[in-house]
């Protein structure tokens, strides 16, 4: 079973943000072998929110919550991403669920903007995401912007 912890910079434990910092560099650095800053002072900004799912006390899933005008005019999903031994089985959807609702709570009824890597767009529309860009290249990896008008009931 996943636990779930949603938490503004100063909220984090320094144990919570080596974990969540050693797992985004494990899969966007290592994994996918791109170096990139990942630190980008988005993290500590004003209204920014890290979602933490734990399994068994160890963190496995992760993202950030950005507030408008952090790095889109709207609302933004970021740095989603879950350990390679729990993919397959679901927890990414749950992830973005968590997310989606977290976001809706923090900043009801506020259009969502995403940059997705290209192959996850997919899972993204799933979600209800439409994609409104071509694709482009960042860092390196094909992406695609994407929205997603939260529910306004």
């Amino acid at each position: 079973m996943t636990t779930w912890q949603c938490l503004s910079f100063d909220e984090l434990t320094t144990h919570q943000l080596y974990d969540l910092l050693k797992l985004r560099s494990e899969i966007f650095c290592v994994e996918q072998n791109c170096v990139y800053p990942d630190l980008d002072d988005h993290d500590r900004a004003p209204n920014v929110f890290h979602l933490l799912g734990y399994v068994n006390n160890e963190l496995v899933a992760y993202l950030r919550l950005l507030a408008p005008g952090v790095t889109y005019d709207n609302v933004s999903i970021g740095r989603v991403v879950v350990t390679p031994s729990q993919r397959k089985h679901g927890l990414g959807h749950q992830l973005l669920r968590q997310g989606l609702t977290h976001a809706e709570k923090i900043w009801p009824q506020q259009l969502i903007e995403i940059g997705a890597q290209q192959y996850l767009v997919a899972f993204y529309q799933s979600h209800g995401f439409t994609q409104t860009s071509d694709m482009y290249l960042e860092d390196g990896i094909p992406h695609v912007d994407m929205q997603l008008l939260q529910d306004p009931t």
